[in-house]
Order: structure tokens, then sequence, then C-alpha cells
């Protein structure tokens, strides 16, 4: 089974393109997706973070991210207090699903591969990019953070530019088009 590792940073169509070796019948493990899950109503990492952060709570009974977000932003310590807490609990859950898979192919769509280093953890590593302009237009255009909130996660990670030199493919975002045509040579390389 080969790991392939999907990365790069927010805003980059990590999401679009992980579905679409979804659509090719390729398992995919998406970390936002699990970290949301253990944020949610029942989530394990509700009461860790409730018990670090009590106003965390939401009126459904999980995370207020939007709380637990201006908390990060006033004291970029919360942030290692957090990942103590959920990265584990993230990593237990990538495991189960690799556990027992005889896959030709898997995906570990995972935003912070590189800052994690878990690109140590795949067999080869595929960073999605696009431009400044079209990366910033599509993460304002979701109306769910400021320009600042932004500038704040892109301090955190590893520039575009970086991430690409260490990658084994790139999968150009600029147009579905060109995602499309990348995933399936990959695709044909790696099955």
């Amino acid at each position: 089974m080969i790991r392939l590792g999907l990365t790069g940073s927010i805003g980059m169509g990590k999401t679009t393109t992980a579905g679409m070796f979804r659509d090719r019948g390729v398992p995919v493990w998406d970390a936002d997706a699990v970290v949301h899950a253990l944020y949610g109503p029942g989530g394990a990492a509700v009461p860790p973070l409730v018990e670090a952060f009590p106003d965390i709570v939401a009126s459904d009974g999980g995370v207020d991210r939007s709380i637990l977000r201006a908390h990060v932003a006033a004291d970029p310590a919360v942030l290692d207090r957090v990942s103590a807490i959920v990265h584990p609990l993230v990593a237990r859950d990538r495991e189960a699903f690799l556990m027992g898979r005889d896959d030709p192919l898997v995906v570990l769509d995972v935003p912070l591969l590189f800052e994690m280093g878990l690109d140590a953890r795949v067999d080869r590593v595929a960073v999605v990019s696009t431009d400044a302009t079209t990366q910033r237009d599509r993460i304002l255009s979701r109306g769910t953070m400021t320009g600042a909130e932004l500038d704040a996660i892109l301090s955190r990670q590893i520039p575009d530019a970086d991430k690409r030199a260490r990658a084994d493919y790139v999968i150009d975002t600029s147009t579905p088009a060109t995602a499309r045509a990348m995933v399936d040579r990959i695709m044909a390389e790696l099955t």
C-alpha cells in the first residue's frame, strides 16, 4: 500500500483535490474532518479542551471554535496547549484508518503534513498549489475569517514555495482541469 500525503496551505484546494482521489476509488483520510468531529458534540477532544478553556463550550455542547481562535490570537502559547490535547487523538484516528488496509493507494489529507513531520510517515507527498491572489480570494470569499486572521494562519505554515520544493508531486489547482490531470497522472504512476 502506498501512502500519499496530500497537503498544501490554507485555500489551495486540498479538499477539492482529495475529492478527486476519492471519486477515483482511493480511500482518503481527512485530518480536518477528524478534528471537526473531535470538536463537535460528543467529540473526544471536547472534555479536555473545556477543562483547559471552560468558556469554549458551544450551545450544542461542542467547542466554539471562534472563542478558541480568540484565545489563540490573544496568546499564541494556547495553540501549543490545544495541539497537545488534539494531536494525539488525531494520530489515533489516522492509525485506525490505516490498520489492516490492503488498498494499493491511500491518501492522507493533512494540511500540516510538513509542519507535523508526517512527511516521514508517507511514501510520497503531493502538494496542492495555486497563486497567492487566488488563494487569498478563495479564503476571504468564504466569509469565515478576516485578512488578519488569514495572515496569522499563514505565518504558522511553511511557505508554499518550500512545500512545493519538498513535494514529489505538485498539483496546480488554478482550474479543476489542471488538478484533475495531475491527479490522473499520480494515479497512473502509483497504482
